[in-house]
């Protein structure tokens, strides 16, 4: 199982990033997938989740409005579009994946990759 995640970078305040979670060695389309990230001293936050069927999005306050999540199980990709970033949007983002059966959860989560928010 793996997911891998990409798209991170340096960008200035107002700037914009595609996010890209690729995932492998599990059934990606029966997963929900979620974007969780984490700043400097601060802990994990949940910023934006996705059903299986892209039925529904959930977005944290923090980010909604200017953040999309998206996915393409064709090709086991889970993307999140962020649009007028901030320097307080600096982070490591990873991605999650989430699916219950039953009594059991299955979650994997990749290694993240780098936001960097500075003028």
């Amino acid at each position: 199982v793996q997911l891998v995640e990409s798209g991170g970078g340096l960008v200035k305040p107002g700037g914009s990033l595609r996010l890209s979670c690729s995932g492998s060695g599990f059934t990606f389309s029966a997963f929900d997938m979620r974007w969780i990230r984490q700043a400097p001293g601060k802990g994990r936050e949940l910023i934006a989740s996705i059903t299986n069927d892209s039925g529904r999005t959930d977005y944290a306050d923090s980010v909604k409005g200017r953040f999309t999540i998206s996915r393409e199980n064709a090709k086991n990709t889970a993307y999140l579009q962020i649009d007028s970033l901030k320097p307080e949007d600096t982070a490591v983002y990873s991605c999650t994946a989430h699916r219950r059966v039953g009594q059991n959860e299955y979650i994997y989560q990749g290694q993240g990759t780098q936001v960097t928010v500075s003028s």
